[in-house]
């Protein structure tokens, strides 16, 4: 599994997302992962939804390769 197939996919479901996915434990721990996204579309969303909306992007592999997800959502700056 590679970090940009991840932000792409996450890129790809959520309207003009820029999405940043990083190993925080090492290459060693490849299922471990942080992801930071910032979209207009969470506009209005509470945390719940925004961090929803990215494990819906993510779907499947959220059960079969990613183990731990540590994320962070914020809309966009102007």
């Amino acid at each position: 599994m590679e970090l940009a197939e991840i932000e792409n996919a996450i890129e790809d479901a959520i309207p003009d997302a820029e999405a940043t996915v990083t190993q925080p434990r090492g290459p060693d721990d490849e299922d471990h992962l942080a992801a930071t996204v910032v979209s207009p579309a969470f506009e209005g969303e509470t945390l719940v939804d925004q961090h929803q909306m990215v494990y819906d992007a993510l779907g499947d592999r959220m059960t079969t390769e990613i183990h731990a997800l540590e994320l962070s959502t914020r809309v966009a700056d102007d």
